[in-house]
């Protein structure tokens, strides 16, 4: 496999490297070695990086502020993303990065300061999400389960000549998810040229990015065209909910909650008790179900199951975040649960892995209360108009 090597000018080179390839590294290698640039860009962030040089640095501490922060979504589809390149990397001899790392030891061998030049992942991570449809996410999810139970035969060689493996997956679903083809692929491309369009007074530039990017990212340095402040600001951006969505997050509940008090203050306890069952019997079985399917333990079944009728009505509250803790407090990971977690090596780690059960038991939980809330209130509300 050749690894292009493309010259933007005398000052700035671009190495397109593929990310489990240890053919990659050893032309990094030598064109630092050779070429002696004055600094050398990297595509990483400090994220990244710091899981690169300390792959096992994920423990239960770690886990839990995911669960306490909400972001059990996030590195679930994070891990979904990484599951296709960590498996080429285990089927190709290398680990993921192998490239990029050797990019950051040569130059801090040889004394040449580093850049990191791609976005943070956890924005490019919340950005795609936010701009993915539900039917965008679902086509993503079944397209890698069905890549799981595919049993053809893989040619890493024909792989790894696009490089950047995650890259490759995006393209492939392109059609299926634009949005996150939009943020994952076209947006990290302006990214890193605007974030090497910066370093050009800095002297010679050597730039070492995924070959995946290698076209989009070389078209833009051709053009020197500096990225304005509101183009940074609006890449750097961290999406919030629309205003349709707060609306409902925080509606309903108070709608729900308006209604029982209203039934109780009018001394209309049948009709309260109707509604509070209906209310519970919903919440209480999807949420109880979504744990169900993620494989949890009975106590954290029943967790979720006693959480969601209350965690409905709280919008800063998540039945899944309690069902989670309880799974992880039962059978808690092992060291050896999260590095075999890290390898990411497969979609069954999600339910045969204790670390990957517990997201799964918390991001499921909470998909099945909320949607046992949406059915229960929309329940309530058509037997009391009619």
């Amino acid at each position: 496999m050749a690894v292009p090597i493309i010259d933007i000018d005398e000052n700035l080179r671009i190495i397109g490297t593929a990310h489990v390839s240890r053919e990659s590294a050893e032309v990094v290698k030598q064109q630092i070695a050779e070429w002696q640039p004055d600094v050398v860009a990297i595509e990483l962030d400090e994220n990244r990086l710091a899981s690169l040089k300390d792959p096992q640095k994920f423990d239960d501490e770690a886990l839990t502020k995911v669960l306490k922060e909400g972001r059990t979504s996030l590195l679930l589809f994070q891990s979904l993303l990484a599951i296709e390149q960590r498996k080429m990397g285990i089927e190709a001899g290398e680990k993921v990065g192998v490239d990029l790392l050797a990019a950051v030891d040569a130059s801090e061998e040889a004394g040449i300061p580093i850049e990191l030049v791609d976005r943070d992942i956890q924005i490019t991570l919340k950005r795609a999400w936010k701009k993915m449809k539900f039917r965008e996410k679902w086509r993503i999810l079944y397209s890698l389960i069905a890549e799981e139970s595919d049993e053809e035969e893989i040619d890493v060689e024909e792989l790894l000549g696009d490089g950047d493996l995650i890259t490759q997956l995006m393209e492939e679903l392109r059609v299926s998810a634009p949005g996150a083809g939009e943020v994952l692929v076209d947006e990290r491309d302006e990214y890193l040229a605007g974030s090497i369009e910066k370093l050009r007074d800095r002297g010679k530039v050597l730039a070492v990015i995924g070959a995946g990017h290698l076209n989009g990212v070389e078209e833009r340095l051709m053009k020197k065209e500096k990225l304005s402040e509101e183009k940074w600001d609006e890449l750097h951006a961290v999406p919030h909910p629309s205003a349709i969505w707060k609306g409902l997050k925080w509606g309903f509940p108070i709608i729900m909650i308006g209604l029982f008090g209203y039934l109780l203050t009018q001394g209309n306890y049948e009709e309260l008790l109707t509604v509070a069952y209906t209310w519970l019997a919903f919440n209480a079985a999807l949420a109880a179900f979504g744990a169900l399917l993620a494989r949890g333990h009975p106590l954290a079944i029943l967790t979720a199951a006693l959480a969601s009728p209350i965690t409905s009505l709280n919008p800063t509250l998540a039945a899944g975040w309690f069902a989670g803790a309880v799974q992880m407090k039962i059978a808690k990971p092992t060291a050896k649960d999260l590095q075999d977690f890290l390898k990411l090596d497969s979609f069954g780690l999600f339910w045969s892995n204790r670390v990957g059960r517990v997201l799964l038991v918390t991001a499921l939980a909470n998909v099945g209360s909320s949607i046992g809330a949406y059915l229960a209130g929309t329940a309530i509300l058509s037997t009391l108009i009619a």
